[in-house]
């Protein structure tokens, strides 16, 4: 199979030279520390659509035919990948039609819409989903845009790799959310020829980690299921083309945890202002649960940052507990006036944040004179957290959980 060539990629940065924004790359002090060395986000959030995906979309429509764009487009997406194509489509002047799954985020579905599409909710998985589209596209003749199996689509992707060694001209690491590879085999294909020297690893959720196998095996292996809240790099099966530019240009594909991917959206939000969705930020997570193991100037990409405000609300809750920011206890003490007053009063003392607290004179195993206090409470982290627990039991309270 023949790779895609740096002049495909560099036709297609001429070609979106009108249509995509050249996103801005942030320094990241924070993670330089855990590194040793300059760490660069390349913020493809701040893309039109909200992602990188309008770069393949727009490289991809525009390469149809004029009897192809007339049958008009199809796709099949969870949400950034519809988008591209529906802005894509509208920008080129061709009809869009995109299959969703039933659980899709309202907001990726309303702003599929919005750039002009014809919007199906089909299936409760992406599986049921592509028989929609694809039975829709035999029977309507409508050309099917597939989100990462095509040169055309690796081209577009691959042009967030020349932006990045015109922005960060010595970098040594580039770090790439990763789902079915189009973005990874893309930035690999422009590295590969300009600066072989730089290592692409590519950042999968360990729950939805179809290339460690399929890259062991030598080829595609399907998963039986995904399970992550990245769910725009949740891909169960992978693609040829992309699979083979990926097995050939990838240093390395790494997995992250669930907590990691939500830490990574959390710091992003907070020391970054960035809004980032979890898939978007696995390259971050990359870097939070493994430090040390790239060499910098090490660039991350932030592929996306179309996240449903609610999961957002779950997914920093999520963060903060895994970087040790929330404790939970019970206290028993005596029952007297002023006593809950008391526990409260050195809480606050203590620098702690009280997110709800109750109080039960009803619990099992209380002596006739002690009631039980639980606490939910924020704290700055670990050391605070085992400070806040220490200096309550150090003050006579009974600290039992």
């Amino acid at each position: 199979m023949d790779l895609v060539s740096i002049d495909k990629i560099e036709a297609a940065r001429d070609l979106l030279s009108d249509v995509v924004r050249q996103t801005p790359m942030e320094h990241a002090r924070d993670l330089a520390r855990l590194h040793n060395g300059d760490v660069y986000l390349k913020c493809e959030t701040l893309q039109r659509t909200g992602s990188f995906k309008i770069r393949g979309a727009y490289t991809r429509i525009h390469g149809l035919s004029a009897a192809e764009r007339e049958r008009g487009v199809v796709a099949v997406s969870a949400g950034n990948h519809a988008q591209g194509v529906a802005l894509a489509a509208s920008l080129i002047g061709t009809r869009a039609t995109v299959f969703m799954p039933e659980r899709a985020p309202l907001p990726k579905v309303a702003a599929t819409r919005g750039y002009g599409a014809e919007v199906h909710l089909v299936g409760t998985e992406l599986t049921e989903t592509f028989a929609a589209a694809t039975d829709f596209a035999e029977r309507e003749g409508a050309v099917f845009i597939h989100p990462f199996d095509h040169p055309d689509i690796i081209a577009g992707q691959g042009t967030v790799g020349l932006e990045i060694l015109d922005q960060v001209p010595d970098a040594a690491t580039v770090v790439v959310p990763t789902g079915g590879g189009g973005l990874l085999a893309g930035v690999g294909a422009a590295m590969a020829a300009r600066r072989p020297d730089v290592k692409v690893v590519g950042v999968q959720a360990s729950g939805a980690a179809a290339y460690p196998p399929s890259l062991a095996a030598g080829h595609p292996v399907p998963l039986g299921s995904t399970y992550t809240m990245a769910d725009g790099i949740a891909v169960g099966q992978l693609g040829e083309v992309s699979f083979g530019h990926v097995s050939s240009l990838a240093s390395d594909v790494v997995t992250v945890s669930e907590e990691s991917l939500s830490r990574a959206v959390l710091l992003c939000l907070e020391r970054r202002k960035l809004v980032v969705e979890p898939a978007g930020a696995a390259g971050v997570a990359a870097l939070l649960e493994h430090p040390r193991a790239f060499k910098p100037p090490i660039v991350s990409i932030l592929s996306g940052g179309n996240v449903d405000p609610l999961l957002l609300l779950r997914i920093i809750r999520h963060g903060m507990t895994a970087g040790g920011r929330y404790l939970s206890l019970r206290l028993r003490v005596r029952d007297r006036p002023g006593s809950l007053g008391e526990i409260l009063t050195t809480v606050g003392k203590l620098g702690a944040n009280v997110l709800d607290v109750e109080h039960s004179r009803t619990a099992g195993a209380l002596e006739l004179d002690e009631v039980e206090v639980s606490l939910n409470l924020e704290t700055r982290g670990p050391e605070h957290r085992a400070e806040v627990a220490a200096e309550l039991q150090n003050s006579g309270y009974t600290v039992i959980s």
